[in-house]
């Protein structure tokens, strides 16, 4: 679980904001990632993403690629292999450079209609968030109709919500907006809804799944600079984690982490009367390390400061025994 742009600041400030309660501060074990890349030390969300799904730094912009431009498989790809199913759920565009780091592997993230075309692999069952546009022949460059390609290889695709619910395939590609949702304000709980589903298609597997949710707008928000929408955000990811925890409680195999790309606008919580207000010292990301939380089995291996390559090793290696 991925919240873009989340650092120790946006989580503490969603603590104080939900009346002292996190549901990610709830878990077990507790990590700081440094989240550089390749070539510089503020990353961005391709260099971030592909670290943590690939276990190679990489450089700025970069996606599923090591800083050679050598193609390098993810998490997400490693556990299809496996027989796993997969799924990914996100508030951004679905070739968003985070959701586009575990499925294509293209030397820069705003080549948008190639990483579509990555869908067509086949790694991915489920995936749900928005970027419509990279789809439909009238949108693309090159003419092509990526959605009708999807359907001739099964998948079911779905662009209402209130159809979701309805879709019984296994194989769904869900595309509710035309490139990233509506804030949390408008759009309501697609994100527990998307989860949800998500979760009953492919937890039916016996041999596993893997997953990605990702908070995407946690990050967009805080570009902008905007606290309480940011605050929306976090707490609809924090909802998502919920969840999670509560499956795998039930489930008892379950790893769950939580974790960052980066830390995005230098939020700092200072001194005002007895309580704290938030100051933004940056619109842009940050070299601030970032902090992990995990719960299930191996999440004590989630301690101290490691790099944010080291995320992909310690889940590979639990999930190939």
């Amino acid at each position: 679980m991925i919240g873009d742009g989340m650092g120790l600041a946006h989580s503490y400030a969603a603590y104080l904001y939900n009346g002292d309660s996190l549901v990610m501060f709830t878990m077990p074990y507790t990590a700081f990632a440094i989240t550089s890349c390749a070539d510089r030390k503020v990353t961005d969300s391709g260099a971030g993403g592909t670290a943590i799904a690939t276990g190679h730094k990489t450089n700025y912009g970069c996606i599923g690629m090591d800083d050679k431009g050598n193609a390098r498989i993810s998490l997400l790809e490693i556990a299809k292999r496996a027989g796993k199913s997969t799924a990914m759920v996100c508030t951004s565009s679905i070739t968003h450079a985070t959701p586009a780091s575990f499925v294509a592997h293209v030397s820069d993230r705003d080549l948008q209609d190639s990483i579509a075309l990555a869908y067509l692999s086949g790694n991915v069952d489920v995936v749900l968030g928005g970027g419509r546009d990279n789809f439909m022949p009238d949108k693309r460059k090159d003419g092509l109709n990526v959605a009708d390609s999807l359907k001739e290889k099964g998948y079911a695709i779905v662009t209402d919500m209130n159809e979701l619910d309805e879709v019984k395939s296994d194989r769904i590609v869900g595309l509710f907006a035309e490139n990233h949702l509506e804030p949390f304000a408008k759009r309501g709980n697609f994100m527990e809804k998307s989860m949800t589903k998500a979760l009953d298609v492919v937890s039916d597997n016996e041999e596993g799944f893997f997953m990605m949710v990702e908070g995407s707008k946690i990050d967009m928000e805080s570009h902008d600079n905007r606290y309480e929408r940011m605050m929306d955000e976090l707490l609809d990811f924090d909802a998502c984690v919920r969840i999670a925890l509560d499956f795998a409680r039930k489930d008892g195999h379950t790893l769950v982490v939580v974790v960052a790309d980066h830390e995005t606008g230098g939020l700092a919580l200072k001194s005002k009367d007895k309580g704290t207000e938030c100051e933004w010292t940056s619109d842009d990301h940050t070299a601030i390390p970032v902090p992990v939380y995990a719960y299930g089995p191996g999440s004590e291996q989630f301690r101290g400061v490691i790099q944010n390559t080291d995320i992909f090793w310690k889940i590979y290696n639990l999930m190939i025994k």
